[in-house]
């Protein structure tokens, strides 16, 4: 992922943010086939390995891993994002050179994939998954709550992945490298949107 110095994120804190809160990563492989893709939730270890490592599952019939794999994975993690407006910009009544562009945060993470079928591993990556999606529900669901001959029969339908992480890239393209006022305008402008997720963008934009 291209990403200039002006919307380089390099803090190890922010970039586990970013992950953290992204609930739908992009897993890509390259292989002799072209490109390969699957969107999934995944967990992020922090703990494990010097840049954390991922861990995921997808159904046993996609053939993404059953291809090799050439050189390193990848999961692209996308945060928020907003459309931007030129007509937000003080610059365009001053002399009108603006354009529209996009704002938007993203974690490229690489690293090579494994992928693994062990039903204890598989519970386990299930298990870790449920609980983090359903831990802030009143009454969440467990994989306990199922049937056991039921869980054991969908976790042969499955296939684990690990990616220990070997290189990440945090970047936050935020209207930072305009100035002042075009951001005040910017952020102003996303503020007023009916949509929800420009609102959110909005109020990322530095003052």
């Amino acid at each position: 992922m291209y990403s200039p110095p002006a919307f380089s994120v390099s803090d190890a804190e922010e970039i586990r943010a970013i992950v953290h809160a992204c609930r739908l990563a992009t897993f890509v492989t390259a292989t002799d086939q072209g490109p390969l893709v699957t969107p999934l939730p995944m967990i992020f270890d922090e703990h494990e390995g010097p840049h954390g490592t991922l861990y995921g599952h997808m159904a046993r019939a996609n053939p993404q891993w059953q291809v090799p794999t050439i050189g390193d994975s990848l999961a692209l993690f996308s945060g928020p994002d907003a459309y931007v407006s030129p007509s937000w910009y003080a610059a365009k009544a001053e002399h009108g050179k603006v354009v529209p562009t996009w704002n938007y945060v993203a974690v490229e993470a690489r690293g090579p994939v494994e992928f693994f079928d062990d039903p204890t591993r598989l519970r386990d990556c299930v298990t870790r998954l449920t609980e983090r999606h359903e831990g802030q529900r009143a009454a969440p669901w467990a994989v306990s709550d199922a049937p056991e001959a039921f869980i054991a029969a969908h976790l042969r339908g499955i296939v684990g992945l690990r990616i220990p992480i070997t290189a990440v890239i945090g970047k936050k393209k935020l209207s930072q490298n305009r100035p002042e006022a075009d951001r005040a305008g910017v952020k102003t402008g996303l503020a007023a949107s009916a949509d929800p997720m420009d609102r959110i963008v909005g109020a990322l934009i530095p003052e």
